[in-house]
């Protein structure tokens, strides 16, 4: 059984009266254990895919299952689904409440699911992303841009997903931190048994992290590469 399948994806998008296709004709799949990439310039629609498969975005025609459960488009992901897919998205300041507490952030979900002993939970998922405990009391402005996009990433991991989906996750950080937080998602997929996809315009991230990929343009994929092709560059 595949992790995740993608068959002949269509999203059109609505701009001042006229339609716009984002992503035309595209399939792939991804098994279980792997990390795949999406590799292409700015607009290719990369993201627009994952947010897809994240449920972010309905609008969309074509076939997609993951885990052997299908998505449906016009339909919320819920269930089993909702818990095995996250996501990690580009800005992490962006991604986080401004006027709530790390602690705030991370217990908020563990509430939700009804799970006790939060604080302790909390601080496990701040070590596990390589976090101090005493981070749990800040402020995502008081703390740098690696910490905000670490904060994120135990966030999303909180729920224990299958699948985690990352959209750009280390651009819109400082050279000097981008390896910490690629080899620390490295470091977290071999732990907890994860799939991943990764969204970047960046050919050297997606040959560091990825068993493949697949380079898109103009809404299509343009190729499959497999890691014999990433080593190659």
């Amino acid at each position: 059984m595949t992790a995740l399948s993608i068959d002949d994806l269509e999203v059109t998008f609505q701009r001042r009266g006229r339609s716009f296709a984002a992503v035309r004709g595209v399939s792939f799949a991804v098994e279980p254990g792997e990390t795949f990439g999406l590799v292409g310039p700015s607009g290719c629609g990369k993201s627009t895919v994952l947010r897809v498969i994240a449920g972010l975005n309905l609008n969309w025609q074509g076939r997609i299952s993951a885990f052997g459960h299908p998505l449906q488009p016009g339909h919320a992901i819920d269930g089993t689904l909702r818990r095995d897919i996250q996501m990690v998205f580009q800005d992490p300041y962006a991604s986080l409440h401004p006027r709530h507490t790390v602690a705030r952030v991370l217990g908020e979900p563990l509430e939700i699911r009804g799970l006790a002993d939060i604080p302790r939970r909390v601080r496990s998922s701040l070590a596990d992303v390589g976090l101090a405990a005493e981070i749990a009391g800040r402020y995502p402005h008081q703390l740098s841009g690696g910490q905000r996009q670490r904060v994120a990433i135990a966030r999303a991991l909180l729920l224990e997903p299958r699948l985690l989906l990352l959209d750009e996750p280390t651009s819109a950080l400082d050279i000097s931190v981008q390896a910490g937080i690629l080899n620390l998602l490295n470091d977290l997929k071999r732990r907890h048994g994860m799939t991943l996809v990764l969204v970047s315009h960046d050919p050297d991230v997606i040959g560091h992290m990825c068993d493949r990929a697949a380079r898109m343009a103009g809404g299509r994929i343009e190729a499959l590469l497999d890691r014999q092709d990433l080593a190659r560059g």
